[in-house]
């Protein structure tokens, strides 16, 4: 009986388990949220140099980290640094400002 017992419940759980579950959204998203915005590939692209050179030398920021008018004087300095282009210096200046 108590192998039955435990048998019942372990079934339940697993019918449980792989039951469907509706999704409810619990929060709408605001126009502001960054991970809505659809990318194009000068985007991706700055995306990919802004994370594969600035951070071989210190921690990344978050884009929301500055405003536009911070991030210029930024990447101008940081650009001259690591020796990139004015493109890509414009390229990774776009991405942090989304622009």
């Amino acid at each position: 009986m108590k192998y039955k017992v435990i048998a019942f419940i372990v079934l339940a759980n697993i019918v449980y388990s792989c039951a469907s579950k509706s999704s409810v959204p619990t929060a709408v998203a605001k126009k502001e949220d960054v991970s809505l915005t659809p990318m194009t590939s000068e985007l991706v692209e700055g995306k990919s140099l802004y994370e594969n050179n600035c951070a071989r030398c210190h921690q990344l920021y978050s884009p929301q980290d500055f405003n536009a008018q911070d991030w210029k004087p930024i990447v101008n300095r940081m650009q001259k640094k690591a020796n990139l282009s004015d493109i890509d210096g414009q390229k990774i200046y776009k991405y942090l400002t989304m622009k």
